[in-house]
């Protein structure tokens, strides 16, 4: 199996910065795509961003030029780094990472989530 942990979040004021980090552990062959989603309270989950193993990123429009994500493909780690946060950036951001455990056994897992509140 595949878990990911992460670390990170908390109560911030408008304009603040907050980093998360996601590290991915167990039977690991490849990751393909990390990325982070969140859900606000009565919406659906959306990207935010994500990157893949050759640094291709992908940014919700809503946070571009604010996030940056990064990745370290050694130590299968993740981070996000979120600036000028806003109000509506409220939400559970959840870490979610996709790959092989082995060269025919793929792999989508999903962290446990962690809060972020801006403050107006």
């Amino acid at each position: 199996q595949v878990q990911l942990v992460e670390s990170g979040g908390g109560l911030v004021q408008a304009g603040g910065s907050l980093r998360l980090s996601c590290a991915a552990s167990g039977s690991i062959y490849s990751i393909d795509y990390m990325g982070y989603y969140r859900q606000a309270p009565g919406k659906q989950r959306e990207l935010v961003a994500r990157i893949g193993s050759s640094g291709d990123t992908n940014y919700a429009d809503s946070v571009k030029g604010r996030f940056t994500i990064s990745r370290d493909n050694f130590k299968n780690t993740m981070s996000l780094q979120m600036n000028n946060l806003k109000p509506e950036d409220t939400a559970v951001y959840y870490c979610n990472a996709n790959g092989r455990q082995t060269s025919y056994r793929p792999f989508d897992t999903w962290g446990q989530g962690t809060q972020v509140t801006v403050s107006s």
